[in-house]
């Protein structure tokens, strides 16, 4: 089979699709099965040279912005780039596994529409709209949105003319994310022979700005979704802002996909609640990978002394725990509540007479010239000491260091870091870092990697450092908990490698059909018990001696080596795309929509401005394999 992933990410990897995409791609399983892999998106730039145009070590096979159109290549895209006014540019490039060791490559096709037939682009709108209710005339001044839809028409077509018109296998197109719904929908409106759509939901798009927005975050969220989605609501009819949301109304129409991977728990959730014709259907949990790299002790002692010289340097004090944080420091990360947690470790170590260092790893200002992070060490302490303003905090990395002083100023056994940079190595972080340090060392050498997201579909980066022994310290909203509760139902012991936080609970005196009454107060209050339950099961958890820390070594290496992305290709991803090939699904979903249509569109008024409701609609086209 042919498969496509259409994403933001055909390039390069910039986030958690990117993650996913080469654990995919690169597992053996995956491998054995497809035997086509291209990558789809837009073209974000022109100015770049053409030898980075498809990425870092590319082939570039054909680009028009380059007059590279060799045959037989030209009389194929030539049609296409004509009738839409688009610039095509297609190669391979390679893609390295996660966990080191393998590389394969694939084909990207990218999409210039910056100067596109606008024409038959608002002809392709109105499709969109008359058949999926998405009204793009509401978002069209959102590029974000734009230059997905423009891509839908001449990236279908331009595909079909290099083979993946599935005459000869089936072709499945995995729109992951919003990004890829129109070009996903235009499959269904072309009634491709033998092709599917699925849609790979990494979050739900209309849930993550009102869960973020909310004083009350995940708290006041899931409550309501549980009590509403009871009572038969969806999420419009009680959070109406999302008809402001570009993306809302793609992820909506998701509902008609062939199938719907879910990469959490929560995800299915949300879908159900998003509307309700993901009741009526089957979603697929697809877990996303982690990675299972073994460790022996020594290099474990090794990793952890480096880290613990570069605290030294940094304080003067050497630590007896390594904490860390590694993400993008963004609101969704709930960073904040690592600290409530430490305020609460703080007597617990004191104690024991322990002290520890917190590093908080991650920028929202890009990273740094090797000479201005010199600079700042120089001048005022850097990472230690901050000043706001570009080269150093910026992007709102002021929030996060006003955060981390407060706690320094209050607190004497543990002291925390913002390294506002990305990696992790003497050329980026300054000379005070040991000069063998690596990447590798803040994943090996952590005690405790913190992951209390009040928004996490999935979070691969929470369970990074399980292999190596460190506690696992995510909140049960994230997505890798829902794989790490299966595996405890299959008998493995997850207690001592990985801690959930819970901050769901109901606040005193708060019923559930009142959840959404729940502000900071509440909240703070839930966050502060949360933080000291969570500080008397890590602080005794914490190994104090090699047999114990060789338990743990093992045992994460046993947990993660059943959540790595082979067996999540072979266990959830291919019997999950063979049903996508095989099933009926379309015909029945084609007699339900037709069923439950409603007549006409229904208009609601939301602050003042006109927003469309439309009930579920038929593109009048069956897919059958």
């Amino acid at each position: 089979m042919i498969v496509v992933h259409v994403t933001h990410e055909a390039v390069e990897k910039i986030g958690g699709i990117g993650a996913v995409v080469a654990g995919l791609v690169t597992a053996d399983a995956y491998r054995q099965t497809v035997s086509r892999t291209l990558l789809v998106g837009p073209l974000f730039r022109t100015d770049q040279p053409a030898n980075l145009r498809i990425g870092e070590g590319g082939t570039l096979i054909y680009s028009t912005l380059d007059n590279l159109m060799p045959s037989p290549w030209r009389e194929k895209f030539e049609p296409v780039q004509h009738a839409h006014n688009v610039g095509i540019v297609y190669g391979t490039r390679k893609i390295n596994d996660p966990c080191g060791g393998k590389t394969v490559t694939v084909e990207v096709l990218l999409l210039d529409v910056f100067h596109q037939n606008r024409g038959r682009v608002n002809l392709f709108k109105g499709e969109l709209y008359k058949k999926f209710g998405i009204p793009s005339s509401l978002f069209e001044h959102i590029w974000d949105y734009e230059q997905y839809v423009r891509i839908a028409e001449p990236g279908y077509e331009a595909l079909q003319a290099i083979g993946c018109d599935g005459d000869d296998q089936p072709v499945i197109y995995l729109s992951h994310e919003y990004m890829g719904m129109p070009l996903a929908l235009k499959v269904m409106l072309a009634g491709s022979h033998n092709s599917r759509t699925v849609f790979y939901a990494h979050e739900v798009a209309s849930v993550r700005p009102i869960v973020e927005h909310a004083p009350g975050h995940d708290t006041m969220f899931y409550n309501v979704l549980q009590h509403e989605s009871r009572d038969g609501k969806c999420i419009e009819d009680v959070f109406p802002s999302v008809f402001e949301n570009y993306k809302h109304p793609l992820v909506k129409a998701a509902r008609h996909c062939d199938h719907v991977f879910c990469v959490g728990d929560y995800v299915e959730r949300e879908l159900k609640f998003l509307d309700h014709h993901f009741r009526r259907r089957e979603c697929d949990l697809v877990y996303n990978g982690v990675q299972a790299l073994p460790l022996t002790l020594e290099q474990k002692h090794d990793a952890r002394t480096r880290m613990q010289q570069y605290a030294m340097n940094l304080f003067e004090d050497e630590p007896d725990w390594i904490f860390t944080h590694v993400c993008r420091p963004v609101m969704s990360k709930g960073i904040w509540r690592d600290f409530r947690v430490m305020h609460h470790m703080e007597p617990l170590l004191a104690a024991r007479g322990e002290t520890a260092v917190y590093f908080l790893l991650g920028t929202l200002g890009g990273q740094r010239r090797s000479a201005d992070v010199r600079h700042m060490e120089r001048e005022y302490d850097w990472p230690v000491g901050h000043e706001i303003g570009y080269p150093d905090l910026s992007g709102g990395e002021e929030g996060l260091f006003a955060m981390i002083d407060v706690f320094n100023k209050g607190h004497s056994r543990i002291r925390a870091v913002l390294v506002n940079q990305w990696d992790w190595n003497r050329q980026v972080c300054g000379d005070r870092m040991p000069a063998d340090m690596t990447f590798a060392d803040i994943r090996r050498g952590s005690d405790l990697e913190f992951g209390l997201s009040i928004y996490e579909p999935y979070g691969i980066a929470q369970f990074e450092a399980l292999a190596f022994g460190a506690i696992c310290v995510p909140s049960n909203v994230c997505g890798c908990m829902g794989f790490a509760r299966a595996l405890a139902a299959r008998g493995m012991d997850i207690s001592k490698n990985i801690v959930e936080g819970n901050f769901l609970a109901l606040p005193p005196g708060v019923a559930l059909e009142d959840a959404g009454t729940i502000g900071q107060a509440d909240r703070d209050a839930i966050e502060s018990r949360e933080g000291k339950r969570l500080a008397d099961l890590l602080v005794p958890l914490l190994p104090r001696d090699d047999q114990t820390l060789q338990a743990r070594i093992a045992d994460g290496y046993a947990l993660a080596e059943k959540m790595n992305w082979e067996h999540v290709v072979t266990e959830f991803f291919l019997p999950s795309l063979t049903r996508t090939v095989s099933n009926d699904d379309a015909e029945t979903r084609e007699k339900n929509d037709t069923e439950t249509r409603e007549r006409g569109d229904a208009e609601k008024n939301v602050g003042g401005r006109k927003k469309f409701r439309t009930g579920s609609a038929s593109c009048n086209k069956t897919l059958k394999s």
